[in-house]
């Protein structure tokens, strides 16, 4: 955590440790200063010779028990953790909060054969209840999705296209007019790259960030000012020189000033690390 905006950062803390793989780690604050963090577990870490001695001492009923998608609450800043609840979706930034104070989460689910759920909470996060679902457009494959609210209540939903080839990755793009109960279908946009993390500005703009694997790499960023309609030019926050990066996700600091974070490698050779771009939006 930062109690300074970003400047510095205390040692990190675990807290939630599960006998799978956890990951995709989001994460949202409520009205009333509620936590709560999202992610889903995964048992693919057995192929990987490093786990493998892991993963030969799970038994099945462990593997059952802690496969799928979590959420988990904390009413005391983060210092402790409820016990984690299923949802049926998740994503990497997880849930949102609407100007409502509705919880609402769009994820990668399943359910009755749709890949794309939208999920709501009325108790502040200890359990969910699916309430829509996104179409996918013939045998394009969705994921990683994340909504915003515009100031006229409409849900802007951008996912990441699952091709493998990379310099095909343009993200697509849906709406939601009724508080995520039903969907546009996604539509391709020119958007190269993933995953998707939006705010709404105090001015009603939206800001999007991404990663892009393809040269040049790095950290992007646009903005919307018609609700989605349209989208800026692309805004350079970083590069790199490998394809291991991206995920970033943003804040507005107390000035107005954005921080936007993301996972990438700092000196060619070193593991990658969490990394930040401190900077301001223009006009």
């Amino acid at each position: 955590r930062s109690s300074d905006e970003g400047k510095t950062w205390s040692d990190p803390v675990v807290i939630r440790n599960t006998p799978l793989d956890d990951r995709d780690a989001g994460l949202v604050e409520t009205p009333d200063g509620t936590l709560i963090t999202s992610w889903f577990t995964s048992v693919e870490f057995g192929d990987n010779p490093v786990y493998k001695a892991h993963a030969e001492t799970l038994s099945q009923e462990v593997r059952d028990r802690w496969k799928g998608h979590w959420t988990q609450r904390s009413t005391d800043s983060g210092l402790t953790w409820e016990e984690p609840v299923r949802s049926v979706g998740s994503t990497p930034h997880g849930a949102i909060v609407n100007d409502a104070g509705h919880l609402l989460y769009l994820g990668s689910g399943t359910i009755e054969s749709h890949g794309l759920t939208v999920e709501e909470s009325t108790d502040q996060g200890r359990s969910w209840q699916v309430i829509g679902t996104v179409p996918q457009p013939e045998g394009i494959g969705l994921g990683e999705p994340y909504m915003v609210e515009a100031k006229s209540g409409k849900l802007i939903g951008l996912f990441r296209y699952g091709t493998s080839k990379l310099q095909e990755k343009f993200m697509y793009q849906a709406e939601s007019h009724d508080v995520g109960r039903t969907w546009t279908m996604p539509i391709r946009t020119d958007i190269l790259g993933y995953p998707a993390h939006m705010i709404r500005l105090p001015n009603d703009r939206i800001l999007l960030v991404y990663g892009v694997r393809v040269p040049p790499f790095g950290e992007r960023a646009r903005v919307s000012d018609d609700e989605g309609e349209t989208w800026s030019d692309e805004i350079v926050l970083c590069t790199d020189t490998s394809t291991d990066l991206g995920y970033p996700a943003s804040a507005q600091l107390g000035d107005g000033s954005i921080l936007t974070v993301y996972y990438q490698i700092d000196k060619p050779g070193e593991p990658t690390c969490l990394m930040g771009t401190h900077w301001r939006l223009g006009d």
